[in-house]
């Protein structure tokens, strides 16, 4: 593999996204496969130069917009962030010079070379375990300290040759990269949805731990995972990640860029060009695997849309529908981008199913410390984005959107019930052989106020989590129904949830009344009068 040759030379120094645009096509395009390392250091240093101490140039205006959605906002999490531009013309970006890359390839070309004797290894051609560790040793021992969490623009191979500081992702990257340096075609990323390791060997099928997650596990480089996958965490995604050949590693190089340069503002550069390398990847087809970066294209498209391409509604469904197809829909995420999208669109009945829909996922695995991540997620969608649902449709005074009347029915819906049921069920069950509790007070009195908003009156049905919601008589009628009879028989199924073993929860709502039962021994209130708020 060339390290930097006369055809990569020509596009600098890189001065737009088009020229940026014009070197990852000859990198994919070419008969040889991409230099992971060009490109990494190049999206680095693109990125470190427009957002390094940016956070101090954004004018007063911009701050006070951003400041302001932010309170008219309920959460951090789910609201879109502001785009600002210092440049007039948004297609710029700082210089990139060929010298100023040349010399960190040729800088990570020798450390690499210079730390790794190939001939104490026995390869044949192809990676071995002892290796695929002693890469990562190198890689993980040149680091100023071992980890950094929460830490942004620590993803790629410029950040590590020009201040010995990568996150969890770029370790994994940059043993990916150093592999390729020394030859090797058979080591590739693997992705998870909050993790990354690399397989290798002659079929590809051997795995590594070469990074850290959480707080960091250096006594776990070199490994197999194979242990995480047989606990069932979410971390390991039950042996369906996203194997990446090395097109797919140039997508996650791509889909790991970073455009904020705080909490809420990004730059509109550097949002521009991820969403322009994005695109040509779709185009390419390199996404059509990879979930997690259709769902990021999704979010661009959403905040910026790009004249002539598919909705982001389009692109969050193609995430599910890939993680469907190649990963028997062990994926969150791809639900979790739909419902932030529904929620933020105020399309709460929606959100609702996609939000039940990510619970039947979660309640595949087992939960363990490691998937905080996933944890947080779905406590915050339990305890911030589902009881702002729930008062914005109980109190419609000055609703902006939906219709008044729209979001009252969203109260008395049974399918919005059963969608709420349903993903406290999944949270329940991914509780069920855990050796660790999901479950807590904080999470059912939340539930109990839920189930009291959306049942203020009669329901002609019952439910319980562990079995199917049925339609019986009811004496009193729904406060919105017409005096016709309900179009649902009696004893129509309307959700099921495929479960055997009992659930931790069991709620029974039938003629007024919810009942709701942790299983701990505590009974709730049984009538709505006496549900805490």
């Amino acid at each position: 593999m060339a390290l930097f040759g006369e055809r990569e030379k020509k596009y600098f120094p890189l001065r737009s996204i088009a020229s940026v645009l014009q070197l990852f096509r000859v990198q994919l395009e070419k008969n040889d496969e991409p230099n992971l390392s060009l490109l990494s250091i190049v999206v680095g240093a693109i990125e470190n130069s427009l957002t390094c101490n940016r956070s101090l140039q954004v004018t007063t205006a911009a701050v006070a917009a951003t400041t302001g959605a932010a309170v008219a906002d309920t959460t951090t999490a789910t609201k879109k962030k502001k785009t600002v531009s210092s440049a007039a013309d948004a297609a710029s970006i700082p210089s990139l010079p060929a010298s100023t890359v040349e010399a960190l390839l040729h800088k990570f070309q020798a450390q690499i070379k210079g730390s790794v004797d190939l001939t104490q290894f026995k390869t044949s051609g192809y990676a071995t375990r002892e290796l695929v560790k002693r890469v990562s040793d190198v890689i993980w021992g040149s680091l100023t300290r071992s980890c950094y969490k929460d830490r942004a623009h620590l993803q790629s191979l410029y950040s590590y040759l020009t201040g010995n500081k990568l996150d969890c992702f770029g370790v994994a990257f940059a043993v990916v990269a150093a592999c390729q340096v020394l030859g090797f075609k058979d080591v590739h990323l693997t992705l998870s949805e909050d993790h990354a390791w690399v397989v290798f060997g002659k079929n590809g099928d051997e795995t590594a731990e070469v990074t850290w997650h959480g707080k960091g596990n250096e006594d776990k480089r070199g490994q197999p995972i194979t242990f995480g996958v047989a606990e069932k965490s979410w971390l390991y995604l039950n042996g369906h990640p996203v194997k990446c050949d090395r097109y797919m590693e140039v997508a996650a190089l791509v889909s790991g860029m970073n455009p904020s340069i705080n909490a809420t503002t990004d730059i509109i550069e550097l949002s521009s060009l991820q969403q322009h390398l994005l695109w040509m990847l779709y185009d390419m087809g390199y996404l059509s695997r990879y979930p997690m970066a259709l769902g990021n294209l999704g979010d661009l498209e959403e905040i910026s849309p790009t004249v002539g391409r598919p909705n982001c509604t389009v692109l969050f469904r193609e995430a599910i529908a890939a993680t469907r197809k190649y990963y028997n829909n062990h994926h969150v995420y791809p639900y979790t981008y739909l419902g932030g999208y529904f929620y933020r669109n105020q399309k709460y009945k929606e959100a609702l199913e996609a939000w039940a829909n990510a619970a039947d996922v979660i309640r595949t695995y087992n939960y363990n410390r490691e998937d905080e991540e996933i944890y947080k997620e779905f406590l915050e969608i339990a305890n911030e984005l589902i009881p702002h649902l729930m008062k914005v449709t109980s109190n419609t005074k000055n609703a902006v959107g939906p219709s008044p009347l729209e979001l009252q029915l969203l109260l008395h819906d049974p399918e919005c019930f059963a969608h709420l049921l349903r993903f406290y069920d999944g949270i329940c069950e991914w509780e069920e052989g855990s050796s660790t509790p999901v479950l807590h007070i904080g999470w059912a009195r939340p539930l109990v106020n839920r189930a009291a908003r959306v049942v203020p009156f009669s329901l002609p049905f019952s439910f319980t989590s562990s079995t199917t919601a049925t339609f019986e008589p009811s004496t009193t009628a729904l406060p919105f129904a017409s005096p016709s009879p309900s179009p649902l028989a009696p004893s129509t199924r309307i959700s099921t949830l495929d479960r055997t073993p009992a659930s931790n929860l069991e709620i029974v709502l039938t003629r007024g009344l919810a009942q709701p039962i942790w299983r701990t021994g505590v009974e709730l209130p049984s009538s709505h009068s006496q549900i805490p708020s």
